[in-house]
């Protein structure tokens, strides 16, 4: 349930683009909590009570712990399918079981449950501490479960790659090429490893400053630990975070929001005031399913092909209202973003020419963005505070609507996984396709004139 885009892009700028994601503001943040990994896990105790790095071992868990973090990448290409709907669905419970794993990582690294080995031998407990130390299986999954509280800032290159492996035409070409951004994304990850491993080789004489370190790395971690499991860390890093709105919008609160407009007769507007309401419609919180299309032109003859937009009621940063089924009869450019998010920035200039194009909300295409800013009530949330969105917003001249999603709930409902996603929505209220990633000015106008259409490039 994608769009067909062209997508031709160069295996070298796939690689390029992951090698320079280790720069970004989504990956940094994670290169403490893996020194802390190492400080802990990697060291071997000779007879003598000599500390060393092994190189090699440190190369290998740098390897598995960026394997099992780039699974992020991979779960984007599942997009609404079964296995994406999972998935997403379960962010939250995956996150929870990353920060518990952390948690019990920093303890037992902290050396106070040493006692506890000759508990073991008193009551024939056959639970070895010491496996919970750091080994290639535990980097892997400790990468696999963090991926999971992590939203990758989706570019150019990779969107293209998605939107490829959307497609029946070419998901294998499209899962080959994220291995490729897999690829360039873990070199900067070895070279840190590399580098870790010759510093605190360093530090090996100096066997108190390495106590010491790994003592506070284990502080460190049970630190992160914490922030992971209650959210704190996705406001910390930026990342999306569904704590503040875990459950999806159910029928019932769909059907009462449907009454509400009709009892009301209260429309959407836009940013100059104009009513841009229509016919309500009874679409439920169903989320969108895992059909694909087949390449070449392709006519949407059945609405029943398509699953209903889940419905939603927010307000922009103009005190207007924007409730999405009265939009019916109109086709409508969902976008969903952040203003730490890069490609999202790279991409706003677009949305604006779009909607000025159409007449700021007044003709046939609704261009609608939501954001999801912090609130006393959701500290958590994935951006700044609705004041920053908005100071962001008129900074840079930008003058579409942008509704605030201000508890997460249509985040979650939409099961955003990465920035920006943009949805395309027909007339009558079905998702006809969505992207993950940048799209590019001839990228926005085509997967509109499909939506407009309903055939498919």
């Amino acid at each position: 349930m994608s769009f067909s885009v062209e997508t031709g892009i160069p295996v070298l700028t796939v690689f390029l683009q992951g090698l320079l994601s280790f720069f970004s503001p989504c990956v940094l943040p994670l290169v403490p909590l893996y020194v802390t990994y190492l400080s802990g896990g990697a060291k071997v105790v000779e007879k003598d009570g000599t500390i060393r790095y092994p190189r090699g071992k440190v190369l290998l868990h740098t390897l598995c712990f960026v394997i099992g973090i780039s699974f992020a990448f991979f779960a984007l290409g599942f997009g609404f399918s079964a296995l994406g709907r999972f998935f997403s669905g379960n962010r939250t419970m995956f996150a929870r079981i990353s920060g518990i794993l952390m948690i019990l990582f920093g303890i037992y690294q902290t050396g106070i449950l040493g006692h506890l080995k000759a508990a073991d031998k008193e009551h024939r407990i056959h639970f070895r501490l010491d496996k919970f130390s750091m080994n290639p299986l535990v980097a892997l999954v400790f990468g696999f479960t963090f991926s999971f509280a992590w939203t990758p800032c989706v570019g150019p290159a990779l969107a293209s790659v998605l939107l490829m492996v959307s497609t029946a035409s070419s998901p294998a070409l499209g899962y080959l090429l994220i291995g490729v951004y897999t690829a360039g994304f873990v070199i900067p990850f070895l070279a840190v490893g590399l580098f870790t491993g010759t510093v605190l080789d360093f530090f090996r004489k100096h066997q108190k400053i390495v106590r010491y370190s790994v003592k506070g790395g284990a502080v460190l971690m049970i630190l992160l630990g914490v922030m992971t499991f209650t959210g704190w860390m996705n406001g910390l890093t930026g990342y999306l975070s569904s704590i503040g709105g875990q459950n999806s919008v159910s029928v019932a609160e769909q059907e009462a929001n449907t009454s509400a407009g009709e009892d009301s007769g209260e429309g959407g507007t836009g940013n100059d005031g104009t009513d841009n309401g229509g016919t309500v419609s009874d679409s439920s919180a169903a989320e969108p399913s895992g059909q694909e299309d087949t390449s070449g032109s392709e006519s949407v003859d059945s609405e029943e092909e398509l699953p209903d937009a889940p419905d939603f009621t927010l307000t922009d940063q103009y005190g207007n209202t924007h409730t999405l089924s009265e939009y019916r009869g109109k086709t409508v450019f969902l976008n969903f973003w952040a203003t730490w998010c890069g490609p999202c920035k790279m991409e706003m200039p677009d949305i604006q020419a779009l909607y000025e194009e159409y007449g700021e909300n007044s003709e046939n295409l609704i261009v609608l963005g939501v954001a999801n800013p912090k609130t006393e009530e959701n500290p958590g949330n994935a951006d700044e505070s609705q004041e920053d969105v908005e100071a962001f917003l008129e900074e840079n001249g930008y003058t579409y609507p942008v509704a605030m999603d201000t508890t997460g709930e249509i985040f979650q409902t939409y099961g955003i996984s990465a920035f920006p996603t943009t949805f395309m929505i027909t007339e009558e209220g079905k998702v006809f396709g969505y992207a993950s990633g940048t799209l590019t000015s001839d990228m926005i106008r085509s997967i509109v004139e499909q939506t407009m259409t309903g055939v498919r490039e």
